[in-house]
């Protein structure tokens, strides 16, 4: 695998999602960046830190897609297992990491991903 070079679009892309402590979809992330990179970079280091497993994707009930920061990942094993909460109201997203659902599939499928989306009021809403 290529080395990955630690530019500062990277550095701050990175920053960004980890204080965020929510999911942050591009079009947030670019407004964040203020024009410190175009929207191709943006795209560019998203991929290439869930690669690296830094960060996943998550797709909120809208249909939008957020990243957010990985905690056991490597480049080799992403473990994302547990359970998003999309917040109908603030819409926000955030990762539910001690709830990991289990689900019974028969023998004959095979999952490679699974993204769990609850929606509705998060504690800050309510």
């Amino acid at each position: 695998m290529k080395q990955s070079r630690n530019t500062v679009a990277r550095t701050e892309i990175t920053r960004l999602i980890h204080e965020s402590g929510i999911a942050l979809s591009h079009a947030e992330l670019q407004v964040l960046l203020d024009g410190l990179c175009d929207r191709v970079t943006t795209y560019r280091v998203l991929e290439r830190l869930m690669d690296e497993g830094i960060i996943h994707k998550v797709v909120d009930i809208d249909g939008t897609i957020k990243y957010a920061e990985c905690h056991t990942c490597t480049t080799e094993i992403h473990h994302h297992d547990h359970l998003h909460f999309s917040c109908e109201q603030c819409k926000t997203v955030t990762c539910v990491e001690d709830v990991e659902p289990k689900i019974k599939l028969p023998v004959t499928y095979k999952v490679h991903k699974i993204n769990l989306t609850v929606s509705g009021i998060c504690p800050n809403c309510q």
